[in-house]
């Protein structure tokens, strides 16, 4: 096998079909994910272990070669000439390698074209504050992170630095000053950059994804600090990613941090990719804003009051999962049985359709 003309032969079709990922694992087919069901390429041979570590050699470079044979697992990215990026881990299975590439459109689609809220707008808008996006993974965190962020570069003079790893989409400069940093290639990890990111006289500060209490609590630190502070965490709704980023510390330090949370919290937006009835992904959300009962009920402890405050407040912007699924079912956008799919509350669901 040629490997550069496989991987490229590869690419070519998962971009024609428009999937999101390619999957290389020995003794399986290539495979795509397309409107997120995995499609074997029916034409290809299984590969060998032998094929799939020379097509990761083709993607990584020796130094990363030597770094997956040591951790025995490797996030990475990847760029096409002249076309799209990627996001990919490689790992071992059963003694042989595996790999998913995650592809990244050249293009950053705004928060009208992905279907999202026009109300995310003024959180990209504001000059403080920490606002997260949440989700299991795979469901478009990334891109409306780069769509807000987007925002600020077209809109104003900001100086932007995002912490990723890897690198997803590279953003222009254009009424910004963007710096885009990979850990294990820019810096040490998340939590060394995120010291150093008091010291670079930032404006909107980009965290990848939030990992363990050093680096939610910089963070943190960094919004109440004048700072507009955007993360990512694998979370289920608004309630539990409040709980995760307090459960996160010591006993003796979480009444600190859920005052810092409640002083410093903008919002959070909880986002799903649904199969469309016409084809495609379509998003469900749930977003919380915060004020004053918000604040209060993080102070006190009493997360499991957040969803209420969320179906009481649709006036003031707030959205919870059900109304989005319940009004994409009466669009004709999905069908109930995937609306059920998706549902954090059934019951609630059950009222609405």
């Amino acid at each position: 096998m040629q490997y550069d003309s496989a991987l490229r032969k590869y690419i070519n079709v998962l971009v024609h079909e428009g999937g999101s990922d390619l999957h290389l694992s020995s003794e399986s087919r290539p495979t795509l994910r397309v409107d997120g069901v995995l499609v074997p390429m029916m034409n290809e041979s299984p590969l060998t272990n032998q094929d799939t570590q020379g097509l990761l050699g083709e993607l990584v470079s020796k130094e990363q070669m030597s770094q997956f044979k040591e951790d025995q697992e490797l996030d990475f990215s990847y760029a096409v000439e002249g076309g799209d990026r990627f996001r990919c881990n490689a790992f071992y299975q059963r003694g042989s390698i595996g790999m998913v590439l995650r592809r990244i459109p050249r293009e950053i689609r705004t928060i009208e074209e992905l279907g999202l809220p026009p109300i995310l707008e003024t959180f990209a808008q504001r000059r403080q504050g920490f606002f997260l996006v949440v989700g299991p993974v795979g469901q478009g965190k990334s891109t409306t992170l780069t769509a807000m962020i987007d925002i600020i570069n077209r809109e104003r003079a900001a100086h932007i630095v995002t912490i990723e790893d890897p690198i997803e989409y590279v953003h222009e400069p254009n009424l910004s000053l963007i710096d885009q940093r990979e850990v294990k290639i820019d810096t040490k990890d998340f939590a060394t950059a995120l010291r150093s990111a008091f010291r670079q006289d930032i404006d909107v500060l980009l965290v990848g994804e939030m990992r363990g209490p050093e680096t939610m609590s910089a963070a943190v630190t960094a919004a109440e600090t004048g700072h507009l502070v955007f993360s990512t965490l694998h979370t289920n709704n608004a309630a539990q990613t409040i709980d995760r980023i307090i459960d996160s510390f010591p006993a003796e330090q979480q009444d600190q941090i859920r005052l810092q949370l409640a002083a410093s919290l903008a919002g959070i937006f909880s986002q799903r990719l649904i199969p469309r009835v016409s084809g495609g992904m379509v998003p469900a959300y749930e977003l919380l804003i915060s004020n004053k009962a918000v604040q209060n009920l993080i102070r006190e402890g009493r997360t499991h009051e957040i969803n209420t405050v969320i179906e009481t407040n649709a006036e003031n912007g707030m959205i919870s999962m059900e109304h989005s699924l319940a009004d994409l079912v009466s669009r004709g956008e999905i069908t109930p049985q995937s609306a059920y799919d998706h549902s954090i509350n059934p019951k609630v669901l059950d009222r609405l359709l």
